[in-house]
């Protein structure tokens, strides 16, 4: 049976946790349901009809992931952990901190005065909004406080500070 080498263009699915085994990805539509929590007790994240829109439905399309071997699609430890795989097999791999999105920096973490926010800006805590830079450039944030003189701001990505487990599965070489 062929193996998987750098330069293939090959279908994965994959399921991403935490240390406390909490999924924040996912490829396989069974890892996808939300919880009464997020989304209400009729939310059904396996169908279109759900519209809340922080529940994280809808965050990626579920179904195997293609990508070429060797090209920066995915983290390069899983794309390196593809090469001698087989159809069917599957491998699980951790991603320390330092290779995923870093550790976590209290100095990202930041509070404005509303005065010096736009007056139609209207977060809530868990928001993620682009705000600009003093050099015009994006960068994404998580509301983490509001009051009415400040909003406090993270700027960390969200899995920082946080070994990546993933479970992947070479589905197919293409």
């Amino acid at each position: 049976m062929a193996q998987a080498k750098q330069g293939d263009k090959v279908r994965i699915d994959y399921t991403g946790t935490l240390n406390d085994g909490s999924v924040f990805d996912s490829t396989l539509e069974e890892d996808e349901e939300c919880s009464s929590e997020e989304c209400g007790d009729d939310c059904d994240c396996s169908s279109d009809e759900c519209d809340d829109e922080g529940c994280g439905c809808g965050d990626h399309e579920s179904g195997p992931m293609e990508l070429t071997i060797g090209s920066g699609d995915f983290f390069p430890e899983i794309e390196e952990a593809i090469i001698g795989m087989t159809p069917g097999e599957k491998k699980t791999l951790v991603i320390p901190v330092d290779d995923a999105f870093g550790e976590y920096d209290e100095e990202r973490v930041f509070t404005v005065s509303r005065k010096d926010l736009p007056d139609d800006l209207n977060p809530e805590v868990g928001d993620q909004l682009g705000l600009a830079d003093e050099n015009d450039e994006t960068i994404g944030v998580t509301v983490m406080e509001v009051t009415e003189e400040s909003i406090t701001f993270d700027a960390n990505h969200p899995l920082a500070g946080e070994d990546l487990t993933f479970a992947i599965e070479l589905i197919e070489i293409l």
